[in-house]
């Protein structure tokens, strides 16, 4: 794991502006970890993930279905919500189908409330989102292998 890197967002708009870099720069098999407060950003951030990745279907928290599975994309996004689950429950959905491209076409897999996963993937990119009424979003970034996250921030800039 590298060091992390805290970006500021101005807004929704900023934060949905981010994860449209990821949807289109991403390759297939990345897992996006999305941890922070209700009202953080996470959504958003998946919604732009979703624009990025060419896909015009309405993208909205599984909260209660758990997981949404979008295919008319670059790549599928398969986008998982965590928040009613305690770790042993998770366990049992064996989320790793989707992130291994062995059961499930390879695609981007982001979860919602990642920190409810008692296991983590081999890869993946950890984004905490902060919402600070006074200056917008605070995001920190980290990588686990693989993830150039300076590049990904110099796409961003020149969005």
């Amino acid at each position: 794991m590298v060091e992390p890197i805290t970006v500021s967002l101005a807004n929704a708009a900023a934060t949905h502006s981010f994860g449209k870099v990821l949807g289109q720069a991403l390759p297939a098999g990345s897992v996006i970890l999305l941890e922070g407060d209700l009202g953080a950003g996470k959504t958003t951030l998946v919604q732009g993930l979703a624009e990025g990745l060419g896909i015009t279907d309405a993208v909205v928290s599984p909260t209660f279905t758990l997981i949404n599975e979008y295919h008319e994309g670059r790549l599928p996004l398969y986008h998982l919500d965590l928040y009613r689950l305690e770790p042993a429950e998770v366990t049992t959905l064996y989320l790793e189908t989707y992130w291994e491209g062995i059961e499930m076409p390879a695609g981007i897999v982001a979860i919602e409330w990642a920190e409810r996963l008692p296991y983590l993937p081999p890869t993946y990119l950890q984004i905490r989102l902060n919402y600070q009424a006074e200056s917008g979003r605070q995001v920190e970034l980290m990588s686990a292998g693989g993830f150039d996250i300076p590049e990904m921030l110099h796409q961003f800039q020149q969005n």
